[in-house]
């Protein structure tokens, strides 16, 4: 069996605000080509630490391994430039243009034609099933339409790592079930993919490893199937003894 190498390595990333510690010495691997999970209950530190790995914001120690050259100070830009891409949870469109303008902001980075910039947009937006909408106003879309806009604009510049941060909140279960595929297909054209993600159905279908975030701390990692049963999650989600209670509820079912 042939083991892939991690394109992203985060490596004992801290975080302050002031007195608070939001990320306290956490480390991770995301292997080339595969779907790393990254789970943790609200205010764990999951976003913060896509801001840092994306360039937003700096940590406070640590290093951040993209490709063999650690890319910690280097802005946005520079890193999308390089094929870090990610989404973000507040979706927010450019409201005055279509679908495929949004998209085409994108296809820029790499195609300073309009004509051309417009026609790859074209593309990006078949590939996550947005065709029908492309000339429709991008403020005209519903919260999963929009969603999928998201995802698409992180696609336009080509990345090589796709960080997707919550891409199926909000939406229903059909609309989770149709989204699903989308993200295991850009995964198979061989695009690193780390998700921020509540819906635990896609986790256990889409990940093949997952690393538990928890008070600014890795707890736990391993494949979806072990961290579900995993009492350092169980108790990371519900609360000290939950894990406990679990069990013996159990032994007396």
């Amino acid at each position: 069996m042939v083991v892939a190498d991690p394109l992203l390595r985060v490596e004992a990333i801290s975080k302050r605000f002031g007195g608070l510690l939001a990320v306290d010495k956490a480390s991770f691997v995301a292997l080339t080509g595969c779907i790393t999970a990254l789970i943790g209950p609200n205010g764990a530190g999951k976003t913060t630490l896509f801001s840092i790995i994306s360039g937003f914001m700096p940590p406070c120690e640590g290093r951040i391994i993209y490709a063999g050259e650690d890319i910690v100070g280097s802005p946005p830009d520079r890193l999308a430039r390089r094929g870090i891409a990610r989404t973000f949870q507040l979706v927010q469109p450019f409201a005055g243009l279509t679908v495929r303008e949004n998209i085409a902001v994108g296809t820029h980075l790499s195609r300073p034609k309009r004509t051309d910039a417009l026609s790859a947009a074209g593309d990006i937006a078949h590939t996550v099933n947005l065709s029908r909408y492309l000339d429709r106003p991008a403020a005209s879309l519903t919260v999963a339409g929009r969603k999928r806009l998201e995802l698409a604009r992180a696609l336009a510049i080509e990345p090589r790592l796709l960080l997707l941060d919550e891409v199926l909140a909000g939406l229903n279960p059909s609309e989770i079930r149709d989204m699903v595929p989308v993200i295991r297909m850009i995964a198979d054209r061989g695009v690193t993919i780390v998700m921020i993600e509540h819906v635990m159905q896609a986790v256990m279908s889409l990940a093949e490893n997952v690393f538990v975030l928890s008070e600014g701390r890795i707890i736990a990692e391993g494949s979806p199937h072990a961290i579900a049963s995993d009492p350092r999650v169980v108790e990371a989600y519900l609360g000290k003894g939950a894990a406990k209670r679990m069990t013996a509820g159990s032994i007396h079912a």
